[in-house]
């Protein structure tokens, strides 16, 4: 049982390569002690696990004890803390695995195996991110995208992935590594899909291409991609929509572009640890998280994308339907992540070599 629990940690945490999940547990019991908290619900508590940025938590947990009188225990910690803690619970399983996306950010991720849950909130969802497996529903959504220091790229046009091949943005363009942050990783897979597939010669080529710009400056940290471009400090970041949308917002002299070649979007999944004691607190969380009044408080409070299809956004979070979105093969990418990360560090490793 140990070594079984150990190959399912290694694997959660092989998909599980970014820092933005909202882990959230109820406690874990014998099968018949849950069965009866299942029908005599009456404990008004609930764990949470979470890494998540303190905007998501303050416009969900307070307002959520607030309507349902229950008192959340919030443990914030390391993305992989948090699930070392989850399978030390007795009785621990998750075989909905396959199906989880690893470099999305925003992640509520309640660890669910056998109980189905989607909610009549879940039939409000974007139709292409409605939960049709039953063992996760999403719940918010995240994007690659490029951030654009205006003033340093007066004279280049950039509306995409292609445009960064300009050989006037040499040295200029900044990016975490790929093997160590989601967002990087994220944008990888993106830019593979979008040049041809993931194992597409020429889709190789162009990362050749845009790493042989780079010039060998890899940030220290996602974060340090971003605050770069915003500093002046370089012209060109690849990022996540969210921090991005955050430095607009507060008025930075920055461009957030959508890759004019496709926009990959990631879904923030919500699930539920089998056995859980007080499963019906856990799914009135996840039903409060897609509720309209949540939803549209993501989108216009925070920068933090909603998934639900009619709600509000803030004005500088361009509308799904302006944006050509590229669809990923995420059961491929997590078949393949290994092998993916080889490749690009060969390349990286080849180019290096030579300057």
């Amino acid at each position: 049982m140990f070594v079984k629990r150990r190959k399912i940690m290694k694997k959660i945490l092989s998909l599980l390569s970014f820092s933005w999940i909202f882990l959230l547990l109820s406690g874990c019991s014998s099968t018949t002690e849950a069965e009866t908290s299942i029908e005599n619900d009456t404990d008004k508590t609930l764990v949470i696990y979470s890494p998540n940025p303190e905007d998501l938590i303050e416009e969900t947990i307070p307002a959520f004890e607030e309507k349902y009188g229950i008192k959340v225990d919030l443990v914030q910690a390391s993305t992989g803390e948090l699930f070392k803690k989850a399978v030390s619970i007795p009785k621990f399983e998750l075989t909905a695995v396959s199906h989880l996306r690893s470099p999305c950010a925003n992640f509520l991720f309640l660890v669910q195996t056998e109980f189905h849950h989607v909610g009549q909130a879940g039939l409000e969802l974007i139709p292409e991110y409605q939960n049709k497996t039953g063992f996760y529903t999403p719940y918010t959504l995240d994007v690659s995208v490029l951030i654009v220091n205006s003033a340093l790229t007066k004279d280049i046009k950039i509306e995409g992935y292609d445009d960064l091949l300009n050989p006037k943005l040499k040295g200029q363009i900044a990016t975490a590594d790929p093997s160590n942050s989601s967002s990087a990783f994220a944008q990888l897979t993106n830019m593979l899909v979008d040049q041809g597939g993931y194992e597409n010669e020429q889709a190789w080529t162009y990362v050749k291409n845009l790493f042989s710009l780079v010039d060998g400056k890899i940030a220290s940290s996602s974060s340090n991609v971003y605050k770069s471009v915003a500093d002046g400090e370089m012209a060109v970041g690849l990022t996540y929509e969210d921090p991005a949308l955050k430095l607009l917002n507060d008025g930075v002299d920055v461009k957030v572009i959508y890759p004019k070649e496709g926009t990959v979007f990631l879904p923030g999944n919500a699930a539920i640890i089998k056995n859980a004691k007080h499963m019906e607190n856990a799914k009135k969380f996840i039903d409060f998280l897609l509720s309209q009044d949540i939803q549209d408080k993501l989108g216009t409070e925070t920068t933090i994308r909603p998934i639900r299809k009619n709600a509000k956004t803030n004005k500088n979070m361009k509308s799904m339907t302006e944006i050509n979105i590229a669809t990923e093969d995420s059961d491929y990418v997590i078949q393949n992540k290994s092998a993916i990360l080889k490749k690009y560090n060969d390349i990286f490793t080849n180019i290096q070599s030579k300057q």
